[in-house]
């Protein structure tokens, strides 16, 4: 497929399931340029079918081993899946390794497989820019389940309960980090638990501790309903089965109780600010050429403070704060 194709002839093989037109789109997608803009709104109302599960968890917990398991349980049911693997970019170089579709083995070129590497560039949260629309664009080729594997960041890598259906967090045994989870966060993000390397022999303890410490905390979130914790083992397959049955457990769960909806809606809100978020920076970037040196020469010379250069500047370009 010639690489000049506009974005738009790309729409109807994106949603035919054409691998080189998905690969172009998630390339554009990822380089957010004006001209796939049009395209990527026509491929978001094609979405709604796929069941959208983040896989998150601290450095080397072993999730992309985890996910490939996953996947390849997922195939034997006979459905298909989309995987974005979020790697770290480094703050130095802006370069990444983006090494998890060798990570991932055998079911990176399986036909009903589709695995993409993103970096982050900066972005917070665990996500990358383009990994919400990366997503659209799997869901509108007709993946059953889109797999988000999110950079392993620990205490900031919360965006991804925000942008799932469903949300796994992979614990490993034995890497001393059970209090700093708690503190981040993660413990409570959780749909599904995984405890991974189930076997070493610190794996049981791992899992009792979860479950008395979810046990504790049941009351006080208000859930509805007790959260699994399930003990992997990647290289021996166990417990992925079980995996995979509890992911879909909780999507049943979401769509018998009238939550999936819900969940939706908030994921759809939270894409809206963010795209407005992002819309005001680039706006912003356009246009602050020409104002920066003469606020800064005021600043330097403390006749005013960065909270009224930072209004003046936004005023700059047109957008009036009137607090």
């Amino acid at each position: 497929m010639d690489p000049r194709v506009p974005s738009l002839e790309l729409v109807e093989p994106v949603c035919a399931g054409e691998r080189r037109a998905i690969a172009r789109m998630l390339s554009r997608a990822e380089a957010a340029g004006p001209e796939a803009r049009e395209a990527l709104d026509l491929l978001y109302r094609r979405t709604g079918r796929a069941h959208v599960v983040g896989i998150t968890g601290v450095p080397g917990s072993g999730k992309s081993t985890l996910v490939s398991k996953l996947v390849a349980a997922l195939l034997e049911s006979g459905r298909k899946a989309g995987i974005i693997a979020v790697d770290p970019s480094s703050p130095y170089s802006g370069g990444s390794i983006l090494g998890d579709r060798i990570r991932m083995g055998e079911i990176s070129s399986h036909p009903s497989v589709f695995v993409r590497s993103m970096a982050t560039h900066g972005a917070l949260g665990g996500l990358a820019r383009g990994t919400l629309e990366a997503v659209d664009i799997l869901d509108a080729a007709g993946y059953d389940m889109v797999i988000i594997e999110t950079v392993g960041v620990g205490q900031d890598e919360v965006d991804v309960v925000r942008a799932t259906h469903t949300t796994v967090v992979v614990s490993a045994p034995g890497l001393g980090d059970d209090i700093q989870a708690i503190k981040a966060g993660i413990l409570e993000i959780a749909d599904v638990h995984a405890v991974s390397k189930g076997d070493k022999p610190e794996s049981d303890r791992t899992v009792s501790e979860l479950k008395s410490m979810l046990g504790l905390g049941l009351p006080a979130t208000g859930l509805r309903r007790a959260v699994p914790v399930i003990k992997t083992c990647s290289p021996r397959g166990e417990g992925v089965a079980e995996l995979l049955a509890a992911i879909d457990a909780h999507r049943q769960y979401l769509v018998t109780s009238g939550e999936y909806e819900g969940r939706r809606q908030s994921i759809r809100e939270r894409r809206m600010l963010k795209a407005a978020e992002q819309v005001l920076h680039d706006e912003f970037e356009r246009h602050r050429q020409g104002r920066m040196a003469d606020l800064l020469a005021e600043l330097s010379g403390a006749s005013i403070s960065p909270h009224t250069a930072a209004r003046r500047l936004l005023a700059h370009i047109g957008m009036e704060v009137t607090r």
